[in-house]
């Protein structure tokens, strides 16, 4: 064991703020994968430790197949295959990174218009799976990433604000042809303002407050509203909508962390570390301290 109860050799995670290439446009940027590890490392970041970037990641991969967690969950993606890593996921690739083939495509949160937003859709709840689109849909990707990374490094060729708004469209165009690639989601329909109201306040107070009346109150809705629209957005009532979040937020901490239990839970407003460690049995069918011991 390692300090304050951390596994051996497991490294805290490290919040990754977007940092743009000199000479790069503000907001975007396109880079080829195999890059990616180089670009940590001289951004004193370890390519292969668990980091928390503030900024949106498309990665599509070429010829070579690639392996990356994303909270906890091991993809694998294969030839041809994208992942959409968002703001705020722990991501961590594999050492097979440095030999990857392919490309990332980085923006940050409001770089894109309310309009593609919407038609994309981006708003929560998110489809995390990779997307391994074949045909004419994957040649559609293509072209479009294409054109995106042509334009990209053709930066002199436009004034700097028309150069934005050309990358502008052309990421909107990306990320709606993958919407489209992905198919209709076994609940599609639109979020509601509701429900987007909630998630945002749930990602910003899960620690604060896990009570559904609380946030109803503050939201000027009743906890009957926000269950439904909860519900009808992600499959899941607003009590457990909150209780997945601070769930997620512990095992973050617990994995990817120095703090001990006890820490843990008082950074999530338990009172008690031992009602923090039923929380966390319940709905894990392990405690806090089995789950960090795990590999």
């Amino acid at each position: 064991m390692g300090k304050n109860g951390q596994p051996a050799g497991r490294p805290d995670v490290r919040d990754l703020a977007y940092t743009p290439t000199v000479g790069a446009p503000a907001g975007l940027e396109v880079i080829e994968l195999a890059e990616l590890y180089e670009r940590s490392r001289r951004h004193g970041n370890d390519p292969y430790a668990p980091l928390r970037p503030s900024f949106h990641q498309l990665i599509g991969v070429r010829e070579r197949p690639l392996r990356v967690w994303v909270d906890f969950i091991e993809h694998e993606l294969h030839p041809g295959s994208w992942l959409w890593i968002r703001p705020g996921q722990v991501q961590r690739f594999d050492p097979g990174l440095v030999a990857a083939d392919g490309v990332v495509v980085m923006f940050q949160p409001g770089f894109l218009p309310p309009a593609t937003v919407s038609a994309a859709h981006m708003d929560p709840p998110y489809e995390q799976c990779p997307l391994t689109p074949e045909g004419p849909v994957a040649e559609g990707l293509r072209r479009a990433l294409d054109h995106l990374a042509y334009e990209y490094g053709a930066m002199a060729s436009l004034p700097l604000t028309a150069h934005i708004e050309v990358l502008r469209a052309l990421l909107s165009v990306l990320v709606v042809r993958l919407a489209q690639a992905r198919g209709p989601a076994p609940r599609q329909i639109a979020s509601s303002e509701a429900f987007r109201r909630f998630h945002t306040a749930v990602e910003r107070d899960h620690a604060v407050t896990r009570r559904v009346e609380d946030y109803a109150a503050a939201l000027g809705y009743s906890p009957r509203t926000l269950t439904r629209a909860t519900l009808a957005a992600a499959g899941r009532t607003a009590k457990q909508y909150i209780d997945d979040r601070v769930l997620l937020e512990a095992k973050r901490l617990l994995r990817h962390s120095g703090l001990t239990a006890r820490e843990v839970a008082a950074q999530l407003g338990f009172t008690d570390a031992s009602d923090f460690t039923k929380f966390f049995r319940l709905r894990t069918g392990t405690t806090p301290g089995a789950f960090r011991e795990d590999p």
